[in-house]
């Protein structure tokens, strides 16, 4: 008998090949990823998901709302997509989209885990480029906020810190970022674009840190400066509550978010905007028909001035549709079961918003892809309409929206108060074009800033 299973034993390593070694262990890892990527009873429809990679290879990263746009058409306002280890959940639509983020608005409120998140003068009337000096004066506002003092736009060191976080917007849609949140256990080995988003991250985080100490070394609890003050306050005074989620390194990671947020979001719109005003003159002078009217030469002009300019606010909320400079919006993350237009949704389901579904509705707006200022006017008045969800909706509505549209119409109206824009000669400016990042952006482009008076 023991002679009869050693010999069984033996055949049976004479027949364990390399070849068949690999081959039980493709079909284990196959096995394991269909299982794995088994959605739920009733979950969203979606397109086909290859093992492993997903639906990465029919993805087009250079005009995502474009992709987005052509599976909402296919699957419904509601679909499912597996992107490498990664699976979203896209809303489309506005009935869609506010019956998740604001009638439950409670539990479409956490934020996904994306790896790649976790782990980082005009020219005198010359052509010129505004993508700097724009970003540097926008940024400025929320320095004044956080670090409680501006820096100089020559400042060597603010100007790197602008461009390595300019960079950085630009690397975490690439290739190899969007590898990187599919596969990070294996891609945080490799080299690709995105370790230079872990590089760039960390030398801006130093930055920010550096500041934070300084503010610890004169920090004075009964005057505070600025938002790191706040927040130093806060650390101290939970210090001895082990819970408490109060420390530095969550001040340094709210700061830089803040430093984000609050620079390239609003800075992309003022680019598309002068853009705009370039390509459509008639609109631009009108916009300054408006502002002579209302505010005049000399006068700054004021927040309260917006209610007496129709024309001028509709303009800048034409430009916030048409620009859709954030078109999957942020994610958001379940944080129970729900169901949603008859679809299951588990608890932890990763939320994207596909934005053009609502900006560019036809059923919203008249003219979707056109520029016109006319979608938010009514008999000369403005009008609100609830299409407009650049900020999104519901419990997670961006914090930022009332800064960000006091900034919009300040920077707008003061610029075009003071200069006319208008293209170089024999040069055509693109609005249909633009480079896609974190926010979808104009392309380079050149700009003569005429002054007005």
């Amino acid at each position: 008998m023991e002679l009869s299973m050693m010999s069984a034993g033996s055949f049976f390593l004479q027949q364990l090949t390399v070849s068949n070694v690999l081959l039980f262990l493709a079909i284990f890892l196959f096995v394991g990823d269909y299982v794995k990527r088994r959605a739920p009873k009733n979950y969203p429809p979606g397109p086909f998901s290859w093992p492993f990679i997903g639906c990465l290879p029919s993805m087009d990263f250079a005009q995502p709302h474009v992709s987005l746009k052509k599976l909402s058409e296919k699957y419904g306002d509601i679909f499912s997509q597996d992107l490498g280890s990664l699976r979203f959940v896209t809303l489309s639509g506005l009935q869609t989209i506010k019956e998740a983020y604001v009638h439950q608005g409670d539990i479409f409120a956490d934020r996904p885990n994306i790896p790649i998140f976790y782990d980082v003068s005009k020219e005198y009337g010359q052509p010129f480029d505004p993508h700097f000096h724009i970003n540097s004066s926008v940024s400025n506002v929320i320095c004044a906020i956080s670090f409680g003092n501006r820096f100089d736009y020559q400042d060597p060191e603010f100007q790197s810190l602008l461009r390595l976080l300019d960079e950085v917007l630009k690397l975490e849609m690439s290739v190899s970022s969007q590898l990187y949140n599919s596969f990070p256990q294996i891609m945080k080995f490799l080299p690709g674009s995105h370790q230079k988003v872990f590089e760039h991250w960390n030398i801006i985080k130093m930055f920010v840190k550096k500041i934070i100490q300084k503010h610890r070394e004169d920090w004075n609890p009964s005057e505070p400066r600025d938002f790191i003050d706040c927040y130093i306050t806060e650390i101290e005074k939970f210090k001895s509550d082990p819970s408490s989620s109060f420390d530095e390194e969550n001040l340094a990671q709210c700061t830089l978010d803040l430093f984000f947020a609050g620079t390239e979001t609003t800075s992309t719109t003022l680019r598309w905007a002068i853009l705009y005003m370039a390509v459509y003159t008639e609109i631009q002078e009108k916009v300054q028909a408006e502002i002579d009217q209302v505010i005049g030469h000399s006068r700054q002009p004021l927040t309260e001035n917006r209610k007496n300019m129709p024309y001028t606010n509709a303009v800048i909320h034409e430009v916030q549709r048409i620009s859709n400079i954030i078109p999957v919006g942020v994610p958001r993350c379940t944080n129970r079961d729900t169901t949603l237009r008859g679809f299951h949704l588990p608890k932890g389901t990763t939320v994207l918003t596909n934005m053009a579904s609502v900006l560019y509705d036809k059923n919203e707006w008249k003219t979707p892809d056109i520029f016109n200022p006319e979608h938010f006017l009514e008999n000369g008045e403005f009008k609100k309409r609830d299409a407009f969800l650049p900020f999104l909706i519901g419990n997670r509505v961006c914090l930022g929206e009332q800064l960000a549209k006091m900034e919009l119409f300040l920077y707008f109206t003061t610029l075009l108060q003071r200069f006319s824009f208008k293209a170089p000669k024999d040069v055509q400016l693109i609005v249909s074009k633009f480079t896609v990042g974190l926010t979808l952006s104009p392309l380079p482009y050149k700009i003569c800033a005429i002054p007005r008076y």
